[in-house]
């Protein structure tokens, strides 16, 4: 057989596989979304965003495509980065469902084009090959093997969410991190291997989402933030409220003058750990806690910076000037933080002495805010999620963890010299790894987080609502872990407790507001 003619029947080949993988995809998708005699139809919108109407499926954990057909090779997922007006993507061998982020240019069009990308197309109610893709929508691209492309195009304005939705199914791609809100709202996203159900849409993916209602857009006041700029002499601290991040993410600003708490549902989960999950402690009695209204937590923990803005010093050992306004704060105790006297008192009350971090921050925001009880911390630390890490995953070994070196600083990923001048070591810039389904930073390591509650050795098996903790003790509980930790002591249900005066360089906190 000639070399040309061995080249025309790889192309053959090549296209076969292809063609089926195409095949295999809308069969399992089609499976996937419908049960029984239920039935897709697809309509378009006005904004450019692709519907689906039709019965709302049963959801199952991850779905795999994997070895329904030859020419289906799952992969990885995919990865994003932006570089101006230009997303890069990796493609990994397999498929990818990936999101476009701007108003593409010609020549990005062209190139989804060649690369045979398929999108719903509402006059045709079905998939189709085409490059001509709205902003909103999501795509789906084949890869015989990886490879980089970069898209191009005109930015976007901000806009409180990706696409305008309606009641039904819509295929979406978000343009920048959002969170779902609670009520009747599922998403399916492909993680390259199986579909499984996401809390939160990331920039750069596509995802099948189920919308409840008939256009709804996130809360006004998702996001709650405070302006300290003026520093501690201020009379008062502007707040404002947001439905969304910025659209180019939390940038410092965020994490040195101003400050940024997210809104949790009041909701249900089982605290504590299985007897079986590695790492476990004694004091981890699993038992259902239900918290029965919202509130906000921070987003990160307390930097250096917004301490300094609120109580004029800098308390911390990794004080050095050229790194620590966005490490977070430590060396401050229980009494620093709430008092020493008024202050103490919880869970009698939740009074604050005046002159202590929540006492001036309450004073120039007249707004509640206050250390979280152990059971807000553990709540909004797992954001559903019930694994020994928020990110639904286990730990691998209990001292060091690849799985935790994603969501935070321990001892196995730079957490073993307290000298060190720089973030290598010691504690790291807040928001530096990967947050959790409600967006939310450093719930694992860097620093232990003062919370409210006096210690218990066990917190029992019965059900709780609302819990505030023990009436009295002699210590207060920490949660989270630190930078000098093992592996262990970060998981979502590790307990840790410390005298209320007592300051180390792995103690710091994040805040919580209550609403009324």
């Amino acid at each position: 057989m000639s070399s040309e003619h061995q080249a025309y029947c790889h192309q053959v080949y090549r296209n076969l596989r292809f063609f089926l993988g195409c095949v295999a995809l809308l069969m399992i998708i089609v499976q996937s979304l419908a049960r029984g005699e239920d039935r897709i139809l697809f309509s378009g919108s006005s904004s450019g965003s692709l519907i689906a109407q039709g019965t709302l499926p049963a959801v199952e954990p991850g779905r795999s495509f994997a070895g329904l057909d030859k020419a289906f090779q799952p992969g990885t997922g995919s990865t994003t980065t932006r570089s101006g007006d230009s997303f890069r993507y990796n493609l990994t061998a397999g498929w990818n469902l990936i999101s476009i982020n701007l108003n593409l240019d010609a020549r990005s069009k062209a190139l989804l084009l060649s690369k045979g990308a398929m999108t719903l197309e509402a006059s045709r109610k079905a998939y189709v090959f085409s490059g001509d893709l709205a902003a909103s929508q999501a795509c789906w691209i084949y890869c015989h093997e990886a490879e980089e492309i970069s898209l191009s195009g005109t930015p976007l304005e901000e806009f409180d969410f990706a696409a305008r939705l309606k009641y039904g199914w819509n295929f979406v791609g978000p343009l920048y991190d959002c969170n779902l809100p609670s009520l009747g709202t599922i998403a399916w996203c492909w993680n390259g291997q199986c579909f499984y159900q996401a809390n939160v849409l990331r920039a750069g993916l596509g995802y099948y989402l189920h919308w409840s209602g008939e256009y709804i857009v996130p809360p006004k006041d998702t996001y709650l933030i405070i302006d300290l700029s003026a520093g501690p002499e201020a009379t008062s601290y502007p707040v404002s409220y947001r439905s969304t991040p910025p659209a180019y993410g939390w940038t410092d600003e965020y994490k040195t003058t101003k400050l940024v708490l997210r809104k949790i549902p009041a909701g249900a989960f089982m605290m504590g750990s299985p007897e079986n999950e590695l790492g476990r402690y004694g004091a981890e009695t699993r038992h259902r806690v239900t918290l029965t209204k919202n509130f906000y937590i921070g987003v990160f923990e307390v930097t250096q910076k917004q301490w300094e803005r609120v109580m004029g010093n800098w308390p911390s050992h990794f004080k050095n000037e050229s790194y620590r306004d966005t490490r977070p704060v430590e060396m401050v105790g229980y009494s620093n933080i709430r008092g020493s006297t008024a202050g103490s008192c919880w869970p009698a009350n939740n009074l604050v002495d005046a002159d202590s971090f929540m006492g001036r921050l309450r004073a120039k925001t007249r707004l509640t805010f206050d250390l979280p009880t152990e059971a807000q911390w553990e709540y909004a630390c797992r954001a559903s999620a019930a694994t020994a890490l928020n990110s639904g995953k286990d730990l691998t070994d209990e001292k060091e963890c690849p799985n935790l070196a994603e969501l935070g600083r321990y001892k196995g990923n730079g957490g073993t010299n307290s000298t060190a001048d720089d973030t290598s070591y010691g504690t790291n810039t807040v928001g530096c790894y990967t947050p959790n389904q409600w967006g939310l930073y450093d719930m694992h390591g860097n620093v232990w987080e003062w919370c409210l509650d006096w210690s218990q050795d066990d917190l029992g098996s019965s059900a709780q609502t609302d819990p505030r903790g023990a009436a009295d003790g002699s210590f207060r509980v920490c949660r989270g872990g630190s930078w000098s930790g093992i592996a262990s002591y970060c998981r979502s249900a590790a307990r840790g407790w410390i005298s209320p005066s007592f300051t180390l360089n792995i103690r710091g906190f994040r805040l919580v507001s209550t609403i009324p």
